[in-house]
């Protein structure tokens, strides 16, 4: 059965947060391109994200937040997550900190690394999902190693054929329409691991006008 293709409104993300609810994949649209998520919480989820994706193992999956005040519920957080945090997000910007001892996350999550890739998106579709569900597990919506999908008709023409993908939310095309950068802020100085939305220069220089060392290359 194909996905159904909502509105992303109020009435679509409620759909939504009731079938993520019930364990099955989600598509919506972020700043960057769009995502393809489950529940936290939902056994065996992250194992059918990376089906659905034809994605290796060992490689991670972020966490979508709804607010700042959820990373630190799941990651000890750096100066320099702290401050490039306060300069780009919500954004285009994947930080990567060390998870919680305390805070134990499924080992799928991050292909049995220490560290979680978490991001604040500039769009109101992941944020109202992560505020009624906390941090969602979220990856590009496209079968790895092809384009992303920058709307919803993407979605469906390489996703469609996913049985546990439920709802689509259809927000129009994503408006960065590149995927974030991202920053592994678990070590010193902090690294580019992927060259993104954000300019790594860009980046480098907020770093050190807070006085923090600057980016060391991927």
């Amino acid at each position: 059965m194909a996905p159904r293709l909502v509105p992303d409104d109020a009435a679509g993300r409620a759909l939504a947060v009731e079938a993520l609810r019930r364990g099955q994949l989600v598509a919506l649209p972020t700043d960057t391109v769009y995502g393809i998520g489950v529940a936290l919480t939902t056994p065996g989820g992250i194992e059918r994200l990376f089906a659905a994706k034809h994605r290796p193992p060992e490689k991670g999956v972020v966490l979508l937040l709804a607010d700042h005040h959820q990373a630190a519920d799941v990651a000890e957080l750096t100066a320099a997550f702290h401050v490039l945090a306060a300069a780009f997000w919500p954004g285009a910007l994947t930080l990567v900190a060390r998870q919680r001892d305390d805070v134990p996350l499924p080992a799928a999550l991050t292909g049995g690394a220490a560290t979680i890739g978490l991001r604040l998106a500039d769009h109101d579709a992941p944020r109202a999902l992560a505020a009624e569900l906390g941090p969602v597990p979220v990856t590009s919506a496209n079968r790895s190693g092809e384009p992303d999908a920058i709307d919803a008709p993407g979605v469906l023409a390489m996703l469609g054929d996913v049985a546990d993908l439920t709802i689509v939310l259809d927000g129009g095309p994503a408006r960065v329409g590149a995927p974030s950068s991202v920053v592994d802020c678990s070590v010193d100085p902090p690294r580019l691991l992927r060259a993104g939305a954000l300019p790594a220069d860009v980046l480098s220089a907020v770093l050190e006008d807070a006085g923090l060392p600057a980016l060391a290359p991927p």
